[in-house]
């Protein structure tokens, strides 16, 4: 790509992004965002073929390097030997979620853009997608807990679902609300300890 190009979807970029954070996703104009970048339609689909293309080109790499520490962090805690895995609960979590925290200050923009402006893009669903590993990963650990000999009552299902998708909503609003950082990481630890011993009384533990 030429340095002209490369200025040319610089320009396309930043009309882009001031217009979806504006008015979110579907209620964004391709038109209002060429005419701000100053290029042609033509020039604009030289890029993109869609503005789910372009949106998707604006917050994909943030997505993934999130959702990969996610997965990562949820691999890791399940990897740790059985017997080690109650003393650990917490902290592989812990050290995760303070670390997407501190990634997402560093991309503000393009997470207030999957949170709060991606409806009508595969983005909107980012929360649920984290839910469903996370209720699995919930699952899995009581069967540890079986296996050590510590019971865990069966958690009902609805009541699973409100409790984890509130959580994840509670950790998204440091973002969302644009919170100074300090403030946020003390929150997050507040929040931790919060879930944490909630989720250890309905566990049984």
């Amino acid at each position: 790509m030429s340095a002209d190009e490369q200025t040319t979807l610089d320009m396309i970029h930043a009309a882009a992004k001031t217009e979806f954070l504006e008015k979110g996703f579907q209620a964004a104009s391709l038109r209002n965002i060429v005419r701000t970048a100053g290029v042609t339609t033509g020039a604009f689909y030289g890029y993109y073929d869609s503005k789910e293309a372009l949106f998707e080109a604006l917050v994909k790499t943030q997505h993934e390097t999130f959702m990969n520490c996610y997965c990562k962090a949820q691999e890791a805690f399940a990897g740790l030997p059985p017997s080690e895995q109650p003393d650990n609960m917490g902290e592989i979590s812990g050290k995760c979620m303070h670390d997407m925290l501190l990634y997402m200050y560093e991309n503000r923009d393009e997470f207030k853009l999957i949170l709060t402006c991606s409806e009508g893009t595969r983005f909107a669903g980012m929360i649920d997608e984290m839910v469903e590993i996370e209720i699995k990963g919930t699952h899995d650990y009581q069967a540890v807990l079986e296996k050590l000999g510590k019971h865990s009552p069966p958690i009902d299902s609805r009541l699973e679902h409100i409790l984890v998708t509130g959580m994840f909503n509670a950790f998204f609003e440091l973002i969302i609300h644009e919170m100074p950082l300090e403030e946020a990481e003390e929150y997050l630890l507040e929040l931790r300890e919060f879930y944490t011993a909630g989720w250890m009384k309905i566990m049984g533990q």
